[in-house]
């Protein structure tokens, strides 16, 4: 049994962390080698004075959290009894110090390594000593005062190849430097880590002092380890530097910024891709800090790392700076063998500008949305530019009324003369509206036999009637869901079927021919007529209900003669497409294109079609001039009536009217053209082309010949 002596047992300096008393900096000087630090009133770690920096002594600002990174836990401490058997003194060889306990169990004190040597030698019985030194693996020489080896181990025969008697009272220069004996002994400094190649053996030499009373040097410990063994251990080391060497190139090149904290929330260490910015000091500067009081402090909001700590898993958040700086931050938990956390992981992502351009970008799709949308209604505008030509404001107000009505699947009743250009009105509708993906399918009511139309029309079963399709067959309406069905000439649809129409309109849904079942349609109508529906309705030829069910929206198309001034642009359109169809290069001159404005178009945009067609065929010239016009609408034939020359009293807008309209025929007959017509009359030429209009109209009505 060994008992240890009061002297040796140095008492515990406390510096408690909850309440550091004001001058706690002073227990930093050098008379203190060791600083406990109490936490809730219990020692839970130690500071080697030496391990500290120079200026943390001497600095008065110091904080108490900068101590925190050269803490070491008591835990790694061996703890002794005041009297302890000889073989517990094995566990302090390996530390600076032992925490030792009274017969109470309480802490009195700690003792030092090189203490309890020396109270070794002091023992009567150097037996134990002996033993002592045998036990440990590495090789160890102690040298007294006078330089001379008074004791060894086995191992350190067997690493310098000496026998005892080369070694024992013998001079330690003998074998080992004596510069580094000699500095030892004057300085009472430790040398480490020295290189030394004796009887063929390489070795890696320790020398550290045995001092007394902290002053006296007693003498020395030499220990050895052979180079086999360190060389291993080099090796070991260079492998943990080349996987350090790693780690700190994968960090550099990770774009995030990566920190390691420990869990009580202090800084340990943090990578070079640093936000500086976001931090708003150098992390270097808050290195053993707790950086979770950076959120109390309104620095960023909130901390992941404390978020980590309280839900003991994975947290991902986003953390916005009172500047604006936002931040993306993945906090990871890495667990110890006891399932508690030891460190957090915390990678951030600076994710203002990424947010910024994702904002632009919501934004730029919103617009480029809007823009699309605005292209297509152009490239719709110009699709029905090309179908629909024209210049006036009838027409004008028409297509306006197409584009409201394109944005709904409401019913549209078309109405106009043949050959005003229903049909193209109804394709419009179509492609405008929303429904333009979907089927667009065009019934001529009037070119269909009644007695196949209704199964045209809403289609029949298998075996409905002979002659079937042995498979049935899907009307029209079938076929047209989600689209638009086109009903032309409505007018001719038989009052039987007007029934049935009526029930689809009313109901969205259809029979089939030889069914029982209805089936369920969503088809937007369109329905055109060139007949006055309202007079059919009064005559008990259309039913009333129905007309009132087709005409939800109105369209009334004016005849060309009520809009003559798209009759050129018409033309030119007509004449282009057939100039292209037979690679020709045939022109209108102006006095042709106001003879074809002044004719009345009885047949609207498909007579005038027609007459530019055989313009091109018959014209012995690519010039198409007033004479080739003239001749083809036969406007130069002499009226079958000429006013007489006036004789008697009458009314003076009489008079006047007749003199007008022989003055202006006989213009017309001998110039050809309106303009020179109206360069020999006076006037205008527009005017010229509307008064003559009117008299072709009042000729053909006084003639015989419809104006339909």
């Amino acid at each position: 049994m060994f008992l240890l002596s009061k002297d040796i047992i140095q008492p515990i300096v406390k510096l408690s962390v909850d309440e550091p008393s004001p001058n706690w900096q002073d227990l930093l000087s050098n008379n203190n080698r060791f600083i406990f630090l109490e936490e809730n009133r219990k020692i839970s770690s130690y500071i080697h004075l030496r391990d500290l920096p120079v200026s943390y002594r001497e600095n008065v600002g110091l904080q108490l959290e900068q101590l925190n990174p050269y803490a070491k836990p008591v835990t790694e401490l061996s703890t002794l009894s005041e009297s302890l058997p000889f073989s517990a003194i094995f566990q302090v060889l390996g530390k600076d110090i032992s925490l030792v306990k009274n017969e109470s169990g309480s802490i009195a004190g700690y003792v030092l390594r090189e203490d309890l040597l020396i109270e070794l030698f002091k023992q009567e019985d150097m037996n134990f000593l002996k033993v002592l030194i045998a036990s440990i693996p590495m090789g160890i020489f102690i040298v007294d005062n006078r330089g001379v080896i008074v004791n060894y181990n086995e191992s350190a025969l067997k690493m310098t190849r000496f026998a005892p008697e080369q070694v024992l009272n013998q001079s330690a220069s003998d074998i080992f430097d004596p510069h580094h004996l000699n500095h030892v002994f004057l300085t009472g400094e430790t040398v480490l880590n020295q290189i030394q190649v004796s009887n063929e053996s390489g070795l890696l030499v320790d020398y550290s002092p045995i001092i007394n009373d902290g002053k006296n040097v007693e003498g020395l410990i030499i220990i050895v380890q052979d180079l086999p063994m360190v060389e291993q251990m080099a090796m070991e080391l260079e492998s943990v530097k080349n996987l350090n060497k790693d780690l700190n190139a994968i960090l550099s090149s990770i774009y995030d910024e990566i920190l390691v904290v420990n869990a009580r929330g202090e800084l340990l260490r943090f990578s070079e891709n640093a936000i500086p910015e976001f931090w708003g000091v150098d992390l270097s500067e808050l290195l053993g800090k707790n950086i979770m009081e950076l959120e109390k402090q309104g620095l960023f909001m909130p901390s992941v790392t404390r978020l980590v700590l309280e839900k003991k898993k994975k947290v991902s958040v986003v953390q916005e700076t009172p500047g604006g700086k936002k931040v993306l931050a993945v906090g990871n938990p890495i667990l110890g063998e006891d399932g508690e956390i030891e460190r957090v992981i915390v990678a951030s992502r600076d994710i203002t500008e990424a947010t910024r351009l994702r904002d632009e970008l919501r934004e730029m799709k919103k617009i480029s949305a809007r823009y699309k949308e605005e292209l297509d209604q152009i490239r719709m505008r110009e699709k029905l530019q090309r179908q629909l030509i024209y210049c006036s404001q009838k027409m004008e107000d028409i297509v306006a009324q197409i584009h409201k009505v394109a944005k709904f699947s409401s019913t549209v009743l078309i109405q106009g003369e043949s050959g005003v250009g229903k049909e193209v009105i109804a394709h419009a509708i179509h492609q405008l509206g929303v429904r333009k993906d979907k089927p667009f399918l065009k019934v001529n009511c009037g070119a269909i036999p009644e007695t196949l139309l209704e199964s045209e029309l809403f289609g029949y079963v298998k075996g409905a009637f002979t002659g079937a399709d042995p498979g049935g067959k899907e009307g029209y309406f079938k076929q047209a869901d989600q689209g638009v069905l086109f009903l032309d000439e409505i007018a001719e649809l038989p009052l039987r079927l007007q029934v049935k129409l009526l029930r689809v309109l009313q109901e969205r849904e259809v029979t089939p021919v030889g069914s029982t079942q209805s089936i369920s349609v969503d088809v937007q109508i369109i329905a055109a007529t060139n007949t006055n529906l309202r007079e059919m309705v009064a005559d008990g030829a259309f039913r009333e209900d129905l007309f009132y069910r087709l005409n939800v929206i109105p369209i009334h198309v004016p005849p060309l003669r009520e809009r003559h001034e798209d009759i050129p642009l018409i033309a030119h359109h007509f004449l282009k497409q057939l100039n292209e169809r037979h690679h020709s290069n045939y022109h209108l001159t102006p006095d042709a294109l106001n003879l074809l404005e002044a004719y009345t178009w009885p047949g609207n945009i498909r007579e005038l079609q027609n007459i530019v067609e055989r313009l091109v065929v018959t014209a012995d010239d690519e010039l198409i001039d007033a004479n080739v016009v003239g001749q083809v609408l036969k406007l130069n034939e002499p009226m079958k009536k000429v006013k007489p020359i006036i004789t008697n009293i009458m009314p003076l807008h009489e008079a006047f009217e007749a003199v007008e309209e022989q003055l202006i025929s006989q213009a017309m007959n001998l110039y050809k053209t309106t303009t020179r017509a109206a360069a020999a009359l006076g006037i205008s030429q527009s005017s010229v082309s509307r008064k003559y209009q009117k008299i072709l109209h009042r000729k053909r009505e006084k003639e015989g010949i419809g104006t339909h």
